[in-house]
């Protein structure tokens, strides 16, 4: 059962006003007390450490979505446009290595939101790179090889999170405003019961990324609606609600060194000029004390 407490937010702080194009893929690393995220159309990933505010980038051939730290080897796996890769930012003048890429996966897609569940095997989602023919589905690639391959039929999908307990997966559908959800098994793959879980009211945006706390409620970042969420695993009932000075807000995870810090990212795709001026903090990095914590992110083959 998840307390329907207060929760207590600070007000959000920009961290990097990086003006990135499509902010998205929020990494906390543990193992180096920072803060990773990526500019999907810009191609880079961004490194920030809160300890002494300095930050990082890498620049990449093709677009950079979503990543996780691996348990083997050093570096992170990432997700890029045809498919799952290692790279290690740490490694002067590396490159990306491809380790997989889906052969059923259209032309005309790419691969968008992600992150790895309690087994380790890091789940993948895709979505028409215009966002309109809903052929995006969402891949579980494990540190053995296998890939499996689950057939959503979004047009833009992101996620996943999962309840506290690891046993239901959610994945929204972005364009259409819906959070999905089903019965997971982590030690299988087994994903069963599909379910609408909340759909999104008008004007109210449309869910992107998402993360869960320590409680197990999941925050979801509106794209649109300036703003990031708190939902009842159970119930759905919004808890709380966290404003931003930009509309499209992408996603969000908990970082520090005790995990209290909620990290969110923006874009500036999609703003008119007008709206550019008005806002001119799209793009950027912010920061929001918290007094909840969140929960380590699961690690590639854990």
């Amino acid at each position: 059962m998840v307390l329907k407490t207060m929760i207590e937010a600070g007000a959000p702080q920009c961290v990097w006003p990086a003006g990135a194009t499509l902010g998205e893929g929020t990494l906390w690393s543990s193992r180096e007390q920072a803060l990773y995220w990526v500019d999907i159309l810009g191609r880079q990933l961004h490194r920030y450490r809160p300890a002494d505010a300095t930050r990082a980038s890498w620049a990449f051939d093709e677009e950079i979505s979503a990543l996780a730290e691996c348990v083997a080897r050093p570096g992170l796996v990432v997700t890029l446009r045809r498919g799952f890769a290692l790279f290690d930012p740490n490694t002067p003048g590396a490159a990306p290595h491809y380790l997989h890429q889906p052969h059923e996966e259209p032309a005309g897609n790419r691969f968008n939101d992600g992150k790895c569940d309690a087994a380790g095997r890091f789940w993948g989602g895709t979505m028409d790179f215009d966002c309109v023919a809903p052929t995006g589905a969402l891949y579980g690639y494990s540190a053995d090889g296998i890939c499996l391959r689950e057939n959503l039929g979004f047009a833009v999908t992101n996620g996943p999170t999962w309840t506290a307990d690891g046993r239901t997966m959610f994945v929204n559908d972005t364009v259409n405003g819906r959070v999905h959800a089903w019965d997971f098994d982590a030690a299988s793959a087994t994903l069963s019961n599909p379910r609408l879980w909340l759909q999104f009211a008008d004007g109210d945006g449309f869910p992107d990324g998402m993360t869960t706390d320590a409680a197990g409620r999941l925050w979801i970042a509106h794209w649109g609606a300036a703003c990031v969420s708190c939902h009842d695993p159970l119930s759905t009932e919004e808890l709380a609600r966290i404003a931003l000075p930009t509309s499209h807000i992408t996603n969000c995870t908990f970082g520090g060194p005790d995990l209290r810090t909620l990290y969110i990212t923006s874009a500036r795709f999609g703003l008119s000029p007008e709206q550019l001026q008005a806002e001119p903090l799209a793009g950027s990095l912010f920061a929001v004390d918290m007094g909840v914590a969140g929960v380590p992110a699961h690690r590639f083959g854990a």
